[in-house]
């Protein structure tokens, strides 16, 4: 009992070793895992992805409704003023998008202008090429 006992302990004292690290530690331990023997790299890759949820909670800060929300850093002064940044950030992100968007529809507006007056011109020849010559 105790032979198996002692290899999952050392891979619990492994894991625990490389998640101090966290992801930074995880990938490199998968990059030497491939530079040694690949199949290692791909069993550290296959664990990072389903055993770890390398994509799960892990990270201080979420996206929510297109929202950054963070943890506090303790300095009352300092988050006043990453939250003013971060509005601020915003504002001009949604000030850009709606330059953006009238970028856009000035460009489809010229564009359909002229292809109206393409269009008409053309007609106009036509019209014109259609009408019978006096002999």
């Amino acid at each position: 009992m105790t032979t198996t006992t002692a290899p999952m302990s050392w891979a619990r004292q492994a894991e625990s070793w490389l998640d101090g690290f966290g992801k930074v530690g995880w990938i490199t331990a998968m990059v030497f895992g491939f530079v040694l023997f690949w199949p290692i790299g791909l069993a550290l890759l296959a664990y990072m992805i389903w055993g770890k949820q390398m994509f799960g909670k892990s990270c201080g800060k979420s996206i929510k409704h297109g929202t950054m929300v963070a943890r506090s850093s303790g300095n009352s002064a300092f988050d006043a003023y990453k939250a003013d940044t971060l509005r601020r950030l915003e504002d001009e992100q949604a000030a850009f998008a709606e330059f953006l968007a009238r970028l856009r529809e000035a460009k489809d507006k010229a564009e359909f202008d002229a292809f109206m007056e393409d269009n008409r011109k053309r007609r106009s020849d036509e019209g014109a090429s259609s009408d019978p010559q006096p002999v």
